[in-house]
């Protein structure tokens, strides 16, 4: 039976791509059967064709090594880089999220370990004109539990704890935190690590510096995080 996990982040370009890469990469080493999906990818390029390349889930089965086909990990790609419900407007093909939801589910039925990215931070409006779609929302929807992505410099209890906060009020499951872009013995960074971990009751379970190849999580804790 398939188990799914969900990364969010507290705010745009903390790098939930790249730590998702690493996430999949490990699992991917590790023997087990993962997966990539995300349900709508903005600010995309085109190839000499026209169609659009998913940039994110290129990223992530490029560095990960796994064989899921593109066209399987993303549902609704635009070129314009904005919330995914401005680019729909401009572009047309407004997410819809019987679509999203059955792309999951197929994901799902073939793969043992989902990994599921988010658009942006958890406020991030997926959909606004034809439907009202929060990224909330589809979390609520597809059932799962959540990673938060961070960035470990300055302003991150902020917004670690902000966000923490919104997904409790919503009653969406925090599996714990990642920070990216750490520097080990960084007297901010390390006390940042600290002071998220005492204001939330959360573990920071990962920190990610820059370049990092490979996540420093054991595997067993790494899939125990997938429901």
């Amino acid at each position: 039976m398939s188990k799914a996990l969900f990364v969010t982040g507290t705010g745009t370009d903390v790098g939930k791509t790249f730590v998702t890469g690493l996430i999949v990469k490990k699992l991917k080493e590790n023997g087990k059967n993962a997966a990539y999906y995300k349900a709508a990818m903005s600010g995309n390029d085109r190839r000499p064709d026209g169609s659009l390349i998913p940039g994110d889930a290129q990223y992530v089965k490029i560095i990960s090594g796994i064989e899921q086909p593109l066209k399987e990990m993303c549902p609704y790609i635009y070129e314009t880089a904005v919330s995914p419900h401005l680019a729909s407007r401009l572009e047309g093909n407004p997410v819809q999220m019987r679509v999203v939801e059955e792309g999951f589910q197929r994901v799902c039925s073939k793969y043992d370990y989902v990994t599921m990215e988010g658009s942006g931070g958890i406020l991030c409006p997926i959909c606004f004109d034809e439907e009202k779609i929060q990224l909330e929302d589809i979390i609520q929807q597809l059932n799962l539990s959540c990673l938060i992505v961070a960035n470990a410099g300055l302003g991150t209890i902020n917004d670690v704890v902000l966000t923490v906060e919104y997904m409790r009020a919503r009653k969406i499951p925090i599996k714990g935190i990642v920070f990216n872009h750490f520097h080990p013995g960084d007297v901010m960074e390390e006390d940042n690590r600290n002071m998220c971990e005492y204001l939330t009751g959360l573990e920071v379970l990962a920190c990610v510096e820059d370049g990092s190849t490979e996540l420093d999580m054991d595997i067993d804790r790494l899939t125990a995080l997938y429901d």
